[in-house]
């Protein structure tokens, strides 16, 4: 979409010149233009995300709700707080530049060994390096990472006692997917960072991908009755999908029991023997929330309650 990307160009060009590149003159600290210029980027979709959340999202609620939940339910409103932050895209940024000179000094030393580092676009024959098969070969492995990472998020204790914040809302919407501890957030995004570095994968398809999944997983919690029917909910994740994942039936808590891991293809639950594909709607949270055990009520109650369930996971 040529106009669309013009536009995003355009604009992010003049809020750097005008707002950002003044900022960063006056503070001294120029030799973090680029940095700042590429976050200027990441924020402009994010904002964008939002809208889509903000109207479609919402609108598909409205008329297609599970349960009724009010847009100013207080709970509701937190996670709206870390959508907001996290589609800032800071995160992915960080990662992404932090280990970037790592690799290219890996990279070096590498070649002055006459050793290549593997790029996922060499095993492709030149006929079929489209731009389009290639994006969706890069997808298909870096949702094969992400199902094993979400694997050890429920495996190890104490990464569940991080990512146990997500699965705390018992009321899930299409803001929910971004309801993480931080540091949950930041080993994810490291380790995704890293996996798409080692394969060669282009710092413009990173952003596409990153993305591109974004707005499905806000999608795939969403409170919203929608199937793709038999053999679409076998090739994406669907909403009713992932809220078996959620629901208090399943006991997220408990590794042995846990289903639906997948991030966009429910190819690798089929595969690993955790696809539960019984399309039902329940309720969503974690068991021990019944027996009075909290998971925080504000922002930061949660995040501090979430570093004590890691220490405790760590003893």
């Amino acid at each position: 979409m040529p106009f669309i990307s013009d536009f995003f160009s355009v604009l992010q060009t003049w809020l750097f010149e005008v707002f950002l590149q003044p900022a960063l003159y006056a503070l001294g600290a120029m030799s973090y233009a680029e940095q700042a210029y590429d976050a200027l980027e990441w924020l402009l979709v994010g904002c964008l995300e939002i809208a889509l959340l903000a109207t479609v999202g919402v609108g598909l609620e409205r008329w297609l709700a599970v349960e009724a939940i009010s847009q100013s339910d207080a709970q509701v409103r937190i996670d709206r707080i870390y959508t907001f932050i996290h589609r800032s895209g800071l995160f992915s940024l960080l990662m992404f530049f932090v280990l970037t000179p790592f690799f290219d000094g890996f990279e070096s030393a590498l070649r002055s060994f006459n050793i290549s580092r593997p790029n996922l676009e060499d095993i492709f024959p030149e006929d079929f390096r489209q731009p389009l098969v290639v994006f969706f070969a890069y997808l298909v492995v870096l949702d094969c990472i992400d199902y094993w990472i979400h694997r050890a998020q429920h495996r190890w204790a104490w990464w569940w006692g991080l990512h146990a914040l997500h699965h705390s809302q018992e009321k899930m919407t299409v803001w929910s997917d971004n309801r993480n501890h931080f540091l949950d957030d930041a080993l994810r995004d490291a380790i995704m960072a890293f996996s798409a570095l080692l394969i060669g994968l282009p710092p413009g398809q990173f952003m596409g991908i990153v993305v591109l999944t974004r707005l499905m997983q806000s999608f795939q919690h969403g409170n919203f009755r929608i199937s793709m029917g038999w053999l679409g909910d076998r090739l994406m994740v669907a909403p009713w999908f992932h809220r078996v994942h959620h629901s208090v039936m399943d006991d997220v808590s408990n590794p042995a029991r846990g289903h639906n891991f997948a991030v966009l293809f429910p190819v690798w639950d089929l595969l690993f023997g955790t696809a539960d594909m019984k399309v039902r709607y329940e309720p969503t949270g974690i068991a021990d929330q019944r027996e009075g055990v909290s998971y925080g009520e504000g922002f930061w109650q949660q995040q501090s309650l979430g570093l004590k369930r890691l220490l405790k996971g760590l003893r």
